[in-house]
């Protein structure tokens, strides 16, 4: 594995990074990891049906794909796919909403993420302004069309089911749905096409062509950080343990980067980089990520895929290829013991060496609910014992300790722009 890097500015087309990093919204399922792309592909071919304008249909194809980006937790996961109208629904939604809301190149998502598990007599009840509440309950009603289907993808019997979602679908007109919406999607899904298209292979055929008909938007490092801070909330919301993890490490990784001498547009990308880099650990149940005590072999297991699941994401990226890399290798070590790829420390690249420290020494600082963060005294030993061992570049953390106040401080997060 190619491991060198170089300097220059990272470039990347927002609508790209959007859609890779909506797999990792889908990575809550599990065992069932293409949740909010169907979503996506059935609201956009009721919007076809409707005969809504081009750009309305790509809108509700993202809304699709993000609608769920307030869930990090795999047990409300379950109960969002398992129960017709949970009664805790709501929390997601808000929690997606404020997500979405001050960042301008999705705002337009975030109301109808807010409502879009409200039915529609109440979203009239309540005055929500009628293109955000049309927009909502489609995607309402598809997130329950899949929800239905859910069990039957794997097996392949999926059409034999059809007429009963349909008829469940069309009792629910009025009390759940706007009726026209019903129609659109009656009629919609009346082809069999309509629900092979939700099938693996479908799913990344209409995302191509989603993607080839988009108009290329060149995301500048504002937003891609802006951007990659939202999704590093979704993580860490994911754990009590981890609030405030990834902006943590992110900011102590240029911290450290700027005193080792990368360049300029390297600690921007090291910076998203510590961002994303948990991104993989979506896709770990909440029972293994909070267990009190320690991983047997199969959560061990579980766990140590979450670095790979990162990669596989971010690689996905046009211009991403550094920050993948950085990202998969923040739990290698210099004796080459480490996961997923077990490299030796001669073949990482100097940021993934940067963010194995910054991941550590966060993880010492931080307050968790079970403890206080460690003290100086304390996190100045254990890195220490960490370097005597070959567990972590010995370089990098002496520059760490050389500045043990401004580095904890930017663990914690509070480190100036």
């Amino acid at each position: 594995m190619d491991l060198s890097t170089s300097d220059h500015a990272l470039r990347a087309d927002l609508r790209r990074v959007i859609y890779a990093l909506s797999d990792a919204l889908d990575l809550v399922g599990i065992d069932d990891i293409a949740h909010g792309k169907r979503v996506g592909i059935m609201a956009a071919q009721c919007a076809q049906q409707m005969g809504l304008t081009a750009g309305e249909t790509a809108l509700l194809f993202d809304l699709g794909l993000l609608h769920d980006i307030g869930v990090s937790s795999t047990v409300t996961h379950y109960h969002l796919v398992a129960e017709f109208d949970w009664e805790s629904s709501q929390g997601h939604c808000e929690v997606g909403h404020a997500l979405l809301r001050d960042f301008a190149p999705l705002a337009a998502l975030a109301l109808p993420v807010k409502y879009h598990h409200t039915r529609w007599p109440t979203l009239l009840e309540q005055g929500v302004e009628r293109e955000v509440a049309r927009r909502a309950n489609l995607i309402y009603l598809v997130d329950r069309v899949d929800a239905m289907a859910a069990p039957h993808y794997a097996d392949g019997s999926l059409l034999l089911h059809v007429p009963r979602i349909r008829a469940q679908l069309a009792a629910h007109a009025n009390s759940y749905f706007l009726p026209e919406l019903v129609d659109a999607f009656l009629v919609a899904s009346r082809a069999e096409a309509f629900w092979l298209n939700l099938e693996a292979r479908g799913i990344q055929a209409y995302l191509a062509d989603m993607l080839a008909q988009g108009e290329p938007y060149a995301a500048t490092m504002h937003e891609l950080r802006q951007l990659a801070t939202i999704f590093s909330r979704i993580v860490d919301a994911k754990s009590p343990f981890t609030a405030q993890h990834s902006l943590g490490v992110a900011r102590l990784a240029r911290f450290l980067a700027q005193r080792l001498g990368v360049g300029a547009d390297n600690c921007d990308k090291i910076e998203i980089a510590g961002l994303l880099h948990d991104i993989g650990k979506l896709r770990v149940a909440d029972e293994i990520l909070d267990k009190p005590a320690r991983l047997d072999e199969r959560e061990r297991a579980l766990m140590n895929a979450h670095s790979f699941e990162t990669f596989l994401i971010l690689r996905l990226i046009p211009g991403f290829a550094e920050i993948a890399r950085w990202a998969a290798c923040h739990h290698e070590q210099p004796d080459g013991d480490g996961y997923p790829f077990h490299l030796p420390g001669k073949a990482l690249a100097l940021e993934a060496r940067i963010l194995r420290v910054a991941d550590i020494f966060q993880a010492m600082v931080q307050d968790r609910p079970y403890r206080a963060g460690l003290s100086a005294d304390a996190v100045r030993d254990f890195m220490r014992e960490l370097a005597g061992r070959g567990d972590v570049d010995a370089a990098i953390v002496a520059v760490a300790l050389a500045d043990l106040p401004g580095a904890m401080a930017a663990a914690k997060g509070r480190l100036s722009e």
